[in-house]
C-alpha cells in the first residue's frame, strides 16, 4: 500500500468513533498492540529529542524500503508512534521525505493533543524524514 492509501485507512478508522474518548482508548489500542521494540534498540542514540515522553526509534534499509521500530513508555505516545510507524515504515527513502502526512489533521490529532504531544508528534516525524534522508544519502555515495 502508498502512504496515501494506509492514511486514507487510519481516517476510516478514526470516523467510526462518535467522540474523542473513543478514539483516545482506539490510539492507546494500538500502543497496547504495538511489537515489542528489542533492548539493543532501547540505547540514547535511539531516543527522539522534542519529546515529552521518552520514545525510541530505530531505522534500517532493507530491499529499497525504510522500516522503523518504535518504543514509548507513555502509552498514548506508543499509540502515536503506532501510527507514524503504520503509514511509513516498508516504504521507500524518496517516499518517506516527500510524504504530506494529512491524516495527523484529518483525524483530528493536530488540534485535539496537549501541545507537548502535538511537539513530540513533529519530532518523531521529523526524525523518520531525517532516517530516510539519511539511507538516500548513503545510497547515493554508494553508486
Amino acid at each position: 500500500m502508498t502512504i496515501n492509501e494506509i492514511q486514507d485507512e487510519i481516517i476510516e478508522d478514526f470516523e467510526l468513533f462518535d467522540d474523542w474518548e473513543g478514539k483516545y482508548e482506539y490510539i492507546i489500542d494500538l500502543g497496547k498492540k504495538l511489537p515489542e521494540l528489542a533492548e539493543e534498540h532501547k540505547k540514547d542514540e535511539n531516543i527522539i529529542k522534542g519529546c515529552q515522553s521518552v520514545v525510541w526509534l530505530h531505522a534500517y534499509e532493507e530491499g529499497g524500503k525504510v522500516f522503523y521500530e518504535a518504543d514509548s513508555q507513555a502509552i498514548i505516545v506508543k499509540g502515536l508512534v503506532s501510527m507514524l510507524t503504520k503509514v511509513l515504515s516498508g516504504q521507500p527513502a524518496e517516499e518517506i521525505m516527500k510524504a504530506d502526512l494529512y491524516f495527523i489533521d484529518k483525524v483530528g490529532l493536530a488540534s485535539h493533543l496537549a501541545q507537548t504531544r502535538s511537539n513530540g508528534l513533529v519530532a518523531m516525524l521529523k526524525q523518520m524524514k531525517n532516517y530516510a534522508l539519511a539511507f538516500t544519502s548513503k545510497e547515493a555515495t554508494t553508486k
